[in-house]
C-alpha cells in the first residue's frame, strides 16, 4: 500500500478522493431516489389496481349457485375494465375454477394469497410476486351477501392477476437515466476537483521549492503567504523559521570567520617572535654542554618546548589557508618512489628495522611535490610515534578494483573497521599505505582520526606533534583530489591508505 501510495502523486490523490466523493454521493441519492420513486410508482398501481377491483366486484351481481358459462363471460367483461392495465381475473368456487383467460387455474396466485382474503372477507387482499423474473400483481376478493346488517361470505373468491411489466420498465429506465446522468455528473466534479487539487498542492509545490533552495545555501529564501489558513500557517512557520535559519547560521559563519581570522593573526605575529627564540635557544644549544646542569637541563627543555610551538605555529598557518581556500596546488610530473625516499631520507627515516618500503620506480604522476611530502612525513612519523616498528610504507598503482602493480601479499586496509571517505573514479589511482605494527586504533576512535586537535588517548594532554598532523594530511590529499582511510590490519597495526588520481601518462611504468 505504501508502495502504492508512492507511485502515484499528491495531485492525483486529491482528485481521486474528490471523485470517490462525489461518486459516492451521487450513488447514495441515486440509490434512495430510485427506492422511493420505485416505491411510489409500484404503490400507486398497485392502490389503482385494487380500488378499481374492489369496486367492480362489488357492483356485480353473480347468481348463486354458480353457472360456469355465464360466470366466464362476467369475468371477461370485468377483465376488459381492468385499471391501470387489463386483468386476467379468476374465479373459485369450491371445486369450481373458472377465468378470463384460456387457463381456468394461475400459477401466480399463492396459498398464501388464498388464506389472506378468506381471513378479510370485507376488503380482500393483494400480493406482489415474481414469477420467472417477471413482477405480477394478484389481487383477492370475495363475493359476500348481507343478510341484515350482517355481512356473509359466499364462498365466491375473484382473483385479478395483473402484469407490472410497464412499472418495472419505467423504473429500469430511471436507473439507466440516472446511471448515464452520473458520468457527465463526475466529469464535471473533475473541474473542482482540479481546482482544489491546485489550491493545495501550490502551497506545498512552493514549500519544496523553497526547501530546495535553502538545501543549496540559499537561507534568504521565503515563500508569499496567501489567505489564513493550515497551509498559510505552514507558510509562516517555514519563513519564521528560515529567519532564525538564517541568523544562526550567519552568527556562526560570523564566529568562525573571527575564530579563523584570530587563528591566522595570531600565527603571523607569533612567527616573528618565534624565529627570534629559536635562533636563540640554537645558541644556548651549542653553549649547554658548558653550563651548570640544571641549567643545561632548563636551556634543552625551553629549546624543545619552542621548537613544539613553532611547529604548532607552522600547522596553524596551513590550516588558516586551507580554511580560507588559499591553498593550491603546484604540480610536477615526479617520480613517486623517488619522491618517497627522498622524505624518509630528509627526515633520517632510513634505519632499516624501523622503516620498511616496497617502492616500486617508474610510477609517475602529476602531484605537488611539497604537499605530497608532508602527506607521507605526518603518516610515517604519526606511525612512528603512536605505532610501533617496523613501519611498512608501500606504493602501487589500481584500475577500478584492480592491482596493476605492487605486492601482492600483506595488510590491506579495508579488512579492519575503517575512517575517511570513499570517492575517487574509474580510472588509476596512486595507491600509498603506511602501516605500522602497534596495537592499531580503538573502534571509538576510528571516525575522529582526522578531526583537529583529536586525541585517541584521552589520558595524553600533550603529544609531540601539533595535533593537526592528520588534519593537515587530510586537506591535502583532498586538494589532489584524493581520499585517505584508516583502518586497523588484520595482524593488527593501523593502517593508512591515501588514494589520489592518476593525473600523467602509463610510460615508465614498472613492476614490483
Amino acid at each position: 500500500m505504501t508502495r502504492w501510495r508512492a507511485r502515484i502523486g499528491l495531485r492525483t490523490r486529491l482528485v481521486l478522493a474528490f471523485l470517490l466523493v462525489a461518486a459516492v454521493s451521487a450513488g447514495t441519492t441515486a440509490t434512495l431516489t430510485y427506492r422511493k420513486a420505485r416505491t411510489a410508482i409500484l404503490e400507486q398501481a398497485q392502490d389503482t389496481a385494487v380500488s378499481s377491483f374492489r369496486d367492480r366486484v362489488s357492483d356485480m351481481g353473480i347468481p348463486l349457485p354458480v353457472e360456469s358459462k355465464s360466470l366466464q363471460e362476467q369475468l371477461r367483461q370485468l377483465a376488459r375494465q381492468g385499471k391501470p392495465h387489463p386483468w386476467v381475473v379468476f374465479a373459485e368456487y369450491g371445486s369450481v375454477r373458472v377465468s378470463s383467460g384460456t387457463s381456468p387455474v394461475s400459477t401466480v396466485i399463492t396459498p398464501q394469497l388464498r388464506r389472506a382474503a378468506l381471513a378479510s372477507p370485507r376488503s380482500g387482499s393483494f400480493q406482489r410476486v415474481e414469477k420467472h423474473g417477471d413482477p405480477w400483481l394478484t389481487v383477492a376478493v370475495p363475493t359476500v351477501f348481507r343478510a341484515g346488517k350482517t355481512v356473509r361470505p359466499t364462498g365466491l373468491v375473484l382473483y385479478a392477476v395483473m402484469p407490472l411489466t410497464d412499472e418495472e420498465a419505467n423504473v429500469r429506465a430511471m436507473v439507466t437515466a440516472a446511471r448515464d446522468g452520473a458520468l457527465p455528473g463526475l466529469a464535471v466534479a473533475l473541474v473542482p476537483a482540479l481546482l482544489a487539487a491546485r489550491s493545495v498542492l501550490r502551497p506545498v509545490r512552493d514549500l519544496r521549492k523553497a526547501s530546495q533552495s535553502m538545501g543549496r545555501g540559499r537561507l534568504d529564501t521565503r515563500i508569499q503567504v496567501k489567505g489564513s489558513d493550515e497551509l498559510a500557517d505552514l507558510a509562516r512557520t517555514f519563513n519564521e523559521s528560515a529567519v532564525a535559519l538564517e541568523r544562526s547560521v550567519g552568527e556562526l559563519q560570523d564566529a568562525e570567520a573571527r575564530a579563523r581570522r584570530f587563528a591566522s593573526d595570531v600565527s603571523h605575529e607569533l612567527r616573528t617572535p618565534l624565529a627570534g627564540m629559536l635562533a636563540v635557544t640554537e645558541v644556548l644549544d651549542e653553549d649547554a654542554a658548558r653550563l651548570a646542569p640544571d641549567t643545561a637541563a632548563a636551556v634543552r627543555l625551553i629549546s624543545a618546548e619552542t621548537g613544539k610551538l613553532a611547529v604548532l605555529v607552522e600547522d596553524l598557518m596551513e590550516i588558516s589557508r586551507f580554511d580560507a581556500g588559499a591553498a593550491e596546488l603546484n604540480t610536477d610530473e615526479v617520480d613517486v618512489a623517488q619522491t618517497i625516499r627522498k622524505t624518509l631520507t630528509s627526515r633520517h627515516w632510513t634505519d632499516p628495522d624501523e622503516i620498511v618500503t616496497d617502492l616500486p620506480d617508474g610510477i609517475r604522476a602529476r602531484l605537488d611535490p611539497r604537499r605530497f611530502d608532508v602527506v607521507v612525513a605526518n603518516l610515517v612519523g604519526n606511525a612512528l610515534r603512536h605505532g610501533a616498528a617496523p613501519v611498512v610504507v608501500r606504493l602501487r598503482t589500481e584500475t577500478g578494483t584492480g592491482t596493476e602493480t605492487g605486492p601482492e601479499s600483506g595488510p590491506e586496509s579495508g579488512t579492519g573497521t575503517g575512517a575517511g571517505a570513499e570517492t575517487g573514479g574509474r580510472g588509476t589511482r596512486l595507491v600509498t599505505e603506511v602501516a605500522d605494527s602497534g596495537p592499531g586504533i580503538r573502534p571509538d576512535a576510528l571516525p575522529h582520526i582526522f578531526d583537529r586537535f583529536y586525541k585517541a588517548d584521552s589520558a595524553r594532554t600533550r603529544s609531540e606533534g601539533s595535533g593537526l598532523g592528520l588534519a593537515i594530511t587530510l586537506e591535502n590529499v583532498r586538494l589532489h583530489g584524493g581520499t585517505i582511510r584508516a583502518a586497523n590490519g588484520p595482524q593488527g597495526g593501523a593502517v593508512f591508505t591515501v588514494e589520489i588520481p592518476r593525473m600523467s601518462g602509463t610510460s615508465g611504468e614498472a613492476t614490483a
